[in-house]
């Protein structure tokens, strides 16, 4: 078995050739090095084992069942934990799929959908940030469950611009990173964060992963 400790190794996942492929030229692209390809659960989980990359980029429709790879990935999660960080792709959006691998914790790990991969910068950005230990939540999963949450009225309490950080903050993204995306200053995101955890009755953690574990817990509270 051999550990290697490099945070830009990768394995990709993926039954379609031309998946693979793309998201290997883009990750290549991107700074990272794909040491080996899976075309299947079973392909991927004895690559993992065997080389023990820093990341698996996986769809979690694969063979031979049709959430395999969904399996795989929490197999991954549940067997190297802090070791091998996973980034979950998917063709459909499907948050039940995002809850049950968020479930363990935000850390090192992602959920995109494949329309990402469109756009070089966005997979190449979610990569890196599940790869160094953090979170990429796709922004339309983020929205369903916000759609769906039961604290609706929890929700209600907040204003439009604290909707939106918090829907940047469920994604993963760091006080900077939302700063930039809404147009505003970092010191206005945090006392927009600091007033999100006040009104919905949560406290802010130490860091950014902890503060998205308590976004995702509350939006868990659903129907």
């Amino acid at each position: 078995m051999v550990a290697r400790r490099d945070s830009q190794t990768v394995i990709v996942a993926d039954d379609s050739a031309v998946v693979r492929e793309g998201v290997t030229r883009i990750l290549t692209g991107g700074g990272f090095d794909v040491i080996g390809q899976a075309r299947s659960a079973e392909e991927l989980l004895d690559l993992v084992a065997r080389e023990q990359p820093a990341l698996v980029v996986v769809d979690i429709r694969m063979p031979p069942s049709q959430n395999a790879g969904l399996l795989a990935a929490e197999r991954i999660r549940e067997r190297y934990r802090n070791q091998v960080r996973v980034l979950v792709l998917s063709q459909y959006l499907e948050p039940d799929y995002a809850l049950r691998l968020l479930g363990a914790g935000v850390d090192g790990i992602g959920y995109l959908l494949k329309d990402r991969i469109a756009d070089a910068s966005e997979l190449v950005d979610g990569a890196r940030r599940v790869a160094e230990g953090g979170s990429a939540i796709d922004p339309d999963v983020v929205a369903e469950l916000v759609r769906n949450v039961r604290g609706a009225a929890r929700l209600a309490r907040l204003a439009p611009r604290e909707r939106a950080v918090l829907a940047a903050m469920a994604e993963g993204r760091s006080n900077r990173s939302i700063a930039g995306r809404l147009h505003l200053s970092v010191k206005t995101v945090e006392s927009l964060t600091a007033a999100i955890f006040d009104k919905l009755d949560l406290q802010p953690g130490p860091d950014d992963n902890r503060r998205v574990l308590a976004v995702l817990a509350y939006l868990d509270a659903r129907d």
